[in-house]
């Protein structure tokens, strides 16, 4: 699967569009509508939300189309966001750290230029989650760790 990178650095992998069966006449037949999945979890999440919050409810089903579909991007553009900050401070406290910084440098040497970055911040992310789980083990085991 070929690999794009857009501008804030982030790895989208793109899957290969298979073309659509030909129909009798040679063309492609063109696809309508695309399938989306279902999570019965989910939608029983979104359901219970439904049901606690009629107002909000009501609010969302008046909204205009365009509204509403600028209402979705804006929170994938305030997801975006977070990330990218996140992304920032991990680096940041990285560079405070010249041990933990030469140590990461070693790890993505042999990465290409434009991906070392994105690779420490995940690295970093993934260290820090599971530093975290395990004190967090620690803890339910009734060890105590230190402050």
């Amino acid at each position: 699967m070929p690999c794009n990178i857009n501008p804030i650095n982030r790895i989208v992998m793109i899957k290969p569009k298979t073309s659509a069966p030909p129909s009798a006449s040679g063309n492609a037949a063109p696809t309508d509508q695309p399938n989306f999945r279902s999570n019965p979890e989910v939608d029983a999440k979104i359901d219970a939300h439904i049901k606690d919050n009629p107002k909000y409810w009501s609010y969302v089903q008046a909204m205009p189309r365009e509204r509403l579909e600028r209402t979705v991007v804006l929170n994938e553009v305030r997801e975006l966001d977070r990330q990218q900050r996140i992304r920032e401070g991990v680096l940041k406290q990285i560079d405070r750290n010249p041990e933990l910084k030469r140590a990461y440098d070693l790890l993505v040497k042999d990465l290409p230029e434009d991906q070392k970055e994105g690779v420490i911040a995940q690295l970093a992310r993934s260290t820090r989650r599971a530093v975290a789980r395990s004190q967090g083990q620690q803890q339910t085991r009734g060890e105590a760790v230190g402050v």
